[in-house]
């Protein structure tokens, strides 16, 4: 992890954002505006670019940027396993997958931006 004061915090927001999507994803889908066609394909990839880049802002290395993404992915792809298995309210669609990979994609992105440093940032200035 990054040489933060308060790893545990950040680690266990992480961790919420991980049972978050969990839990949506097994849930009643929201209502989606049909004016949006396949608009649950955004969802897919704002909530897991979210969670690919706090990754990116928790850990230091590069091996743990790719080790969280591989999780996140193999996370979506059981998701839509387990949708198609144990919801009658789901589907599983292997175009979900796909989103959540561009999601965690563009999430690694910001490993190489100012923003990789925004909670060190954040905590030095508001939390110690």
């Amino acid at each position: 992890m990054r040489d933060f004061g308060k790893p545990k915090l950040w680690l266990g927001i992480w961790i919420v954002g991980w049972i978050l999507c969990i839990v949506l994803s097994l849930g009643p889908p929201p209502p989606i505006p049909a004016s949006v066609p396949e608009g649950d394909k955004f969802g897919h990839a704002l909530a897991y670019g979210v969670l690919s880049a706090w990754a990116v802002m928790i850990f230091s290395t590069r091996r743990a940027w790719l080790r969280s993404a591989a999780a996140l992915l193999a996370l979506g792809i059981a998701i839509e396993f387990a949708q198609g298995a144990w919801t009658t309210n789901r589907t599983a669609d292997p175009y979900d997958a796909l989103a959540d990979l561009v999601g965690i994609l563009l999430g690694l992105c910001i490993a190489w931006t100012p923003a990789a440093n925004l909670l060190l940032k954040f905590e030095k200035r508001w939390l110690l």
